[in-house]
């Protein structure tokens, strides 16, 4: 099988229903990002320090291919059976962030990412979480987007958050705080 189609030489694609639409669509521009941070989310997967994390990563990874399955879909058209998000993996999430944040020192001041390379990758899977949490609620004011990828992909970032913190603790790293100029 070929992976090149030439169909999308004149700057269109095809969402899944069908549709064609610009490459530089917001629609795309989403599950793009969604894809971006995906592939940090691998990055951060194959850190020696997330080896206990693994599977937790890679069933993330799972839930952000149907965040991007969803979004590449044209809500109007497509028939095809597309997964879903459910509320237990928000929950998975909190859980997470609960059981990290039982470890870790209570977060007194804004943090600086840094302070190892591995927890700067987290940082950045975070910042590109956020972003593509910003590009789909713009989405959503044009276009249906089920709630759960808003919320997921929120709590996602706030999950990131703990991660480099828990993962700051366990590397020994320092945890480099902000100290606002006075």
């Amino acid at each position: 099988m070929k992976i090149y189609t030439k169909t999308g030489d004149q700057g269109l694609t095809s969402l899944i229903g069908g549709t064609r639409v610009p490459k530089s669509s917001l629609r795309i521009d989403c599950y793009g990002t969604v894809d971006e941070l995906n592939s940090y989310l691998g990055l951060l997967r194959d850190q020696e320090v997330n080896t206990p994390r693994r599977d937790l990563l890679k069933e993330i990874q799972d839930r952000l291919f149907t965040i991007g399955a969803s979004l590449a879909s044209d809500p109007e058209k497509s028939k095809m059976k597309i997964p879903d998000l459910h509320a237990e993996d928000v929950a998975l999430l909190e859980r997470e962030m609960d059981r990290m944040n039982e470890h870790l020192p209570e977060l007194r001041m804004f943090v600086l990412p840094g302070g190892h390379q591995s927890v700067s990758f987290a940082h950045v899977a975070r910042c590109v979480c956020r972003r593509a949490e910003r590009l789909v609620i713009g989405l959503q004011d044009d276009s249906f987007v089920a709630e759960l990828v808003v919320i997921y992909l929120n709590r996602l970032s706030d999950y990131l958050f703990v991660l480099s913190r828990q993962m700051a603790h366990e590397l020994g790293a320092e945890e480099v705080t902000w100290k606002p100029r006075l």
